[in-house]
């Protein structure tokens, strides 16, 4: 058994789940082709196998601990080489996936790349900002992970969401204090915290923060990102 294998297989009786065989050898199969298709684009820092478990695939699977994504849409804003949404798909085939990043390299990889998985995603190249345009208010779950801070990050995916959904975002150390500075814009946008559920992985603090959207997002958000990120909220 490979290590990336072995430490899959180890990390996720922490999370509480339990997966098909077949499911953790297709999860490692997308973490060696993030690996593999690394060496010639810039996807990740994280190469080493054992590492590619736990900070990519577990961290991932950490959603799937806080709530049940069965025939649910999801969006991954910002999803960089695929990650929490294709790992999540793979463990949880139910859920719809929309997988949104503005870097057009990374999008055509992952379109030619998921097919051959046996993973069903809608890539979509464009910023988050302007993509909102004609899905807004229209998934029940926005994520995002190792994008911008919380009062920023929830501008950009606070419109994507349903009232009655919410956003989970994905955070590191500073998951608190982020939040503490995010509370206007949680007011502002027709969110509620619910949930900060914290993840320890490799020693490090992880943490899933879940806001539920309680009212419409006023269409004056998303701004652009240049005044969103001058003035945040």
């Amino acid at each position: 058994m490979d290590k990336m294998l072995t430490t899959l297989s180890e990390g996720l009786p922490n999370l509480g789940l339990e997966l098909p065989e077949e499911t953790k050898q297709r999860l490692c199969d997308f973490g060696w082709g993030v690996i593999r298709q690394n060496e010639v684009m810039n996807l990740t820092a994280i190469t080493e196998p054992s590492q590619v478990a736990k900070l990519h695939l577990l961290d991932s699977l950490s959603l799937l601990a806080l709530c049940d994504l069965k025939n649910k849409t999801l969006i991954d804003v910002g999803c960089g080489a695929g990650f929490p949404g294709v790992p999540v798909k793979i463990a949880c085939p139910e859920v719809k996936l929309t997988l949104l990043d503005s870097l057009g390299k990374r999008m055509n990889w992952l379109s030619g790349f998921l097919p051959g998985l046996g993973v069903e995603a809608q890539c979509v190249t464009a910023r988050a900002e302007e993509a909102v345009a004609d899905r807004r208010e229209s998934y029940d779950y926005a994520t995002s992970r190792a994008v911008a801070r919380l009062n920023i990050l929830l501008e950009l995916t606070a419109p994507y969401v349903k009232v009655g959904g919410a956003v989970l975002a994905m955070k590191g150390a500073a998951a608190k204090e982020e939040l503490a500075e995010a509370q206007s814009a949680i007011r502002k946008l027709g969110l509620q915290v619910e949930t900060v559920r914290e993840f320890p992985v490799d020693g490090t603090a992880h943490a899933v923060i879940l806001l539920r959207k309680i009212a419409p997002t006023p269409p004056q958000y998303p701004r652009r990102y240049a005044k969103i990120k001058q003035f945040p909220l």
